[in-house]
């Protein structure tokens, strides 16, 4: 048995108490209140259930030809670091998983990773759902790799096999991208508008194919209201937001790193950045996911979109808590309770009542944060394979004290 005492956090408030985790079981045994000699004493920390990030790159697959950017041990490593206890993959591989026989070729490839990997089933033009209950992720247009489409026509003739699935949506739309593919630079070939008209149409698919939807990596202001009115209307749908989609916009580009800071969808003004951090406070946006793309510096400098985040990730928490009035609690709602509620059709039994709450039957998955211990990320500290992060040299006002995974401690 592994004892916590400390400050628990949940999304509904916090409480002075002493969590028991079975260590044969991983799961949560009790939860009651603290009587001192605990294993782990938090006292000055903050204990969260275990953080969980929906929009990860790990790039291994069946091929491992990507193998050299990362891969589940490496990005698992990472998530350690930052304090992220389960993640979600991405499909768009080589290999992609688009079938039974892929899906399984994958999921073999994750079992031995620390931290729990629920898998995405990817969306094409000639694809069909699997035999069997998953998330699905669909490129609406060009991303990196080759699950996308060319137009909102064969978009719709492919999400018509899929009603009733839980599908997540790249914002772009291909017919947007397609009129502004010769402007000077990445931000104005992937304007604003693609994101809203994809938006829309995103929309309309929710509905009419009743789908569980999620927005990926949500990046302009303009669109959040069109998403709440969605879900006061009734419609089955959630949104991302990355971290370098708060922190970073198009006011901060330079010579120097305006590579780096290259992403799909990229950086919008400060004005969305602003309205971003307030939707995903207020609850408009449910969760902080970050779309970590671990590319080479060498294909960063070639102009590969994309930016690594799983290190930083429990920091990056604490910065929301310290420079943008996140309360605990917040952070507790985005990072570990929606996430979590995301994932549980999708996990396995021995996992119990799965990922997100403090509670008995729960897996004993725990992110504790010293939120006064400030942290500079250094390349050197990192875990990621591709060995770079868009935060290097920056401070963050906290760091990841420990990670508790299934009852096993990583102490930072």
């Amino acid at each position: 048995m592994l004892s916590v005492e400390g400050k628990l956090i949940s999304h509904a408030g916090e409480q002075d108490g002493r969590v028991e985790i079975n260590t044969d079981t991983g799961l949560i045994e009790t939860v009651g209140p603290a009587i001192g000699d605990a294993d782990i004493d938090a006292t000055g920390y903050l204990i969260f259930p275990g953080f969980g990030d929906l929009h990860v790159h790990a790039r291994q697959d069946a091929g491992g030809s990507q193998n050299y950017k990362e891969d589940f041990a490496t990005a698992a490593a990472a998530a350690v670091a930052g304090g992220v206890t389960h993640f979600a993959d991405m499909p768009n591989n080589p290999v992609a998983p688009i079938d039974d026989t892929s899906f399984w070729g994958k999921q073999k490839l994750a079992v031995n990773a620390p931290v729990h990997v629920t898998l995405y089933g990817g969306i094409g033009p000639a694809t069909s759902p699997l035999s069997f209950a998953v998330p699905y992720k669909v490129y609406m247009g060009p991303s990196v790799g080759d699950l996308f489409f060319s137009s909102q026509g064969q978009l719709e003739q492919a999400l018509a096999r899929y009603r009733g699935q839980d599908v997540s949506f790249h914002c772009e739309d291909p017919e947007v991208l397609e009129r502004h593919k010769d402007e000077l630079s990445h931000e104005s070939r992937r304007p604003a508008a693609a994101e809203l008209a994809a938006t829309d149409f995103a929309l309309e698919m929710i509905e009419k194919y009743q789908l569980r939807g999620k927005l990926c990596h949500y990046s302009t202001k303009d669109g959040l209201p069109k998403i709440t009115a969605a879900k006061q209307n009734g419609l089955t749908v959630t949104c991302e937001v990355t971290p370098h989609h708060l922190y970073f916009d198009r006011s901060m580009l330079t010579d120097d790193n305006r590579l780096w800071l290259q992403m799909n969808p990229p950086l919008r003004t400060p004005e969305d950045r602003l309205a971003l951090i307030e939707a995903l406070r207020r609850g408009d946006i449910d969760y902080l996911a970050t779309d970590h793309a671990p590319h080479t510096k060498e294909e960063k400098l070639q102009g590969t979109s994309g930016v690594p985040h799983l290190d930083t990730y429990g920091p990056f928490a604490a910065w929301l808590m310290s420079e943008h009035n996140f309360t605990p609690q917040d952070i507790a709602r985005v990072c570990a309770y929606n996430p979590g509620r995301f994932v549980k059709p999708y996990l396995p039994a021995v996992l119990g009542a799965g990922f997100g709450e403090i509670r008995p039957g729960f897996v004993g998955s725990l992110t504790i944060i010293d939120p006064d211990n400030p942290l500079t990320v250094t390349a050197q500290a990192l875990k990621t394979k591709c060995g770079w992060s868009p935060f290097e040299g920056r401070t963050f006002p906290g760091r990841v004290k420990y990670t508790i995974i299934a009852g096993a401690v990583y102490r930072h």
